[in-house]
């Protein structure tokens, strides 16, 4: 899943008004940055094979980024970070939550490769990529959701605060779609540095929402006033 793990940041904008929306993405896909990082410094493994469903043209070996176990632990490091950064104690616990949320969603779309713990353990996997319409309907859905939700929070400031959300949100749809209909990557290090060059877009996520502003008297709570 990738839209949809984009969604759950994009929501928790709503949860966490003071949280860069930067934070909340990075959050939100963090062990999706941590796996290309550890395949190419070797710990873990992607090996690439084509087939009929793009979902599934690879094969993953990721016990110490995509574990449950070891998720709980960079959610709980992410979460702690964030806190010695901000001291924003709602910001903290969504950051947390948006870390582990990655695991569950990839529960539901990947096949069984979810490992519940590092070394000898159950794969789980529900298997939502068996069908590309339906894993790209849900994923759309749970996007135009987010972004919903966020434009429910947040107001423009400017012209780059409005246009700059719409553009990100069309790239990553493009993305998206060039990656489900586009060919597969040609080896495990190109799959792997593609995946690292996602947080690129975190930055340009935090440099727009820099330029928008929490509706105050809707949503803001005690506590809440922006940093």
């Amino acid at each position: 899943m990738f839209l949809g793990h984009l969604a759950i940041g994009l929501a928790a904008k709503r949860v966490a008004p003071r949280t860069s929306l930067g934070v909340l993405l990075g959050a939100s896909e963090l062990i999706d940055v941590l796996f290309p990082a550890f395949v190419l410094a070797g710990w873990e493994q992607v090996r690439v094979v084509p087939g009929d469903n793009p979902f599934l043209s690879a094969e993953f070996h990721y016990p110490l980024s995509h574990s449950l176990a070891l998720t709980g632990v960079w959610a709980v490091a992410a979460a702690l970070v964030y806190w010695l950064l901000s001291r924003y104690g709602r910001g903290t616990v969504v950051v947390g939550l948006a870390v582990l949320s990655h695991w569950l969603l990839d529960l539901v779309s990947h096949r069984p490769d979810m490992p519940v713990y590092p070394g000898n353990s159950p794969m789980l996997g529900l298997g939502l990529w068996y069908s590309v319409p339906g894993t790209i309907t849900v994923e759309l859905l749970m996007l135009a959701a987010g972004v919903w939700l966020y434009t429910r929070v947040s107001q423009p400031l400017d012209r780059f605060g409005r246009y700059g959300l719409w553009s990100f949100i069309a790239l990553m749809v493009v993305l998206y779609l060039s990656m489900v209909f586009g060919p597969p990557a040609p080896d495990s290090g190109a799959f792997a540095w593609v995946g690292i060059s996602f947080g690129l877009f975190f930055l340009y996520a935090a440099w727009f929402d820099r330029h928008r502003e929490v509706a105050r008297k809707r949503w803001l709570k005690p506590g809440d006033t922006p940093a």
